[in-house]
Parts: C-alpha cells; sequence; structure tokens
C-alpha cells in the first residue's frame, strides 16, 4: 500500500508544479507573472495585472491539475479501500506542489483556488460552503484575501465536520487549509492594519 502512496504523493506533488498564471502569463505576454504586481503566482495577481479576460484559462489549468491529482490517488489507493484518502492525499500533494513548487525555485501560488477544486473533487459540501464564505466576504468587502483566508479556516472546519470519522482525509483537509492560511500571513497582517488592497475580480487594477 506504500507504494500507492508514495506515487500519488509524487505526482500530485509534480502536478502542482504546473502553474496556470506562470504558463498563460508566458504565452500571452512573454513574461512571468511573478515579476509583476504583488510578485506572486496565484490567480489575483493575474488578474491585477493582465485582467480578468484571461484568467479562465489559469482556473482550467489550476483547477484541472487539482482535480486530475485528486482523481489519480483515489484511482491508485481504491483497490485498497482507500479512494476517499487517496483522493485527500493527492490533493494535500498536489497543494504542496502548487505553493512550494520545485521546478519554479519552490515560488508558487498561495493555494486557494487549487484547494477549492481539490474540496470540490474531495466533497462538493466542502466546496460549496468554502464558495460561500469566501463570496460572502469578497462581495462585502473586496478584500481577496479576506475571502481566501475565511475560506481557507473554513475548509478545515469543513473537512472536520463531514470528516470526523476519517482522520486521513481529516488530516489532509486541515494540512491543507492550514497552508492556504499560512500562506496569507502577510495580507492577515495588513488587514489588520487597513492597508490590504482591494481587487476588481471581474476586471482588472486594483481599488483602493
Amino acid at each position: 500500500m506504500w507504494l500507492p502512496i508514495l506515487l500519488t504523493v509524487i505526482i500530485g506533488y509534480l502536478l502542482g508544479n504546473l502553474n496556470g498564471a506562470v504558463c498563460i502569463s508566458h504565452l500571452v505576454a512573454h513574461e512571468d507573472v511573478r515579476t509583476q504586481g504583488s510578485g506572486n503566482a496565484g490567480l489575483t495577481n493575474f488578474i491585477r495585472v493582465y485582467g480578468a479576460g484571461k484568467a479562465l484559462s489559469v482556473i482550467l489549468i489550476d483547477g484541472g491539475k487539482a482535480a486530475a491529482s485528486c482523481l489519480v490517488g483515489g484511482l491508485l489507493l481504491k483497490p485498497y479501500g482507500m479512494f476517499h484518502e487517496g483522493m485527500a492525499i493527492g490533493g494535500a500533494a498536489v497543494m504542496l506542489g502548487h505553493v512550494f513548487p520545485v521546478l519554479l525555485g519552490f515560488k508558487g501560488g498561495k493555494g486557494i483556488l487549487s484547494g477549492f477544486f481539490v474540496a470540490l473533487t474531495v466533497d462538493w459540501r466542502v466546496a460549496l460552503v468554502i464558495l460561500t464564505i469566501f463570496a460572502m466576504a469578497y462581495l462585502t468587502t473586496r478584500y481577496v484575501s479576506l475571502g481566501s483566508v475565511l475560506g481557507s479556516i473554513a475548509f478545515g472546519v469543513g473537512f472536520i465536520i463531514f470528516y470526523h470519522n476519517n482522520l486521513t482525509v481529516l488530516l489532509c483537509g486541515v494540512f491543507m487549509a492550514a497552508l492556504a492560511t499560512f500562506m496569507h500571513r502577510e495580507n492577515i497582517k495588513r488587514l489588520l492594519k487597513g492597508q490590504e488592497r482591494k481587487t476588481n475580480l471581474f476586471g482588472k487594477g486594483s481599488k483602493q
């Protein structure tokens, strides 16, 4: 059983290295999105720099790799009666690869988009909770970071509620939630100081 788990982790981590924002910025602007804006390789910075019109390709890449990693893990561990555990392990691995991609110098995104699609693949109920919390926070404040942090917390809480009887899935969910929250530590500091930028996710540029 350990070999399928190892394969799940390796495949998921490598898939995580395929960063949508970096790939599309090279294709459309022949530059690395990490050299622009906030320097982050995530969807929010991509939209700030290049606009929402090109964001669908980023979503498809990051969402696709997250779903693929979960499904690969699920299929590899299904013969051992661990389909959901395999999906959760694959999700944790792809998140780790997205945030700390070895092929991109360990400078990746913050894991929100990938994490949402992991949740959507593993359990749509968790994804619905995340989307609801994020939407409410963003639409009332225009702070993507606030929605992301609250969504990350909801991610962990959702897995605790729905998988309290499955330690592997629960721990993977908590790990992913903690990782995404940790990656927003600077945003949290700016939010507390009232210095965080507001963002228009449906257009281009930040709002002060």
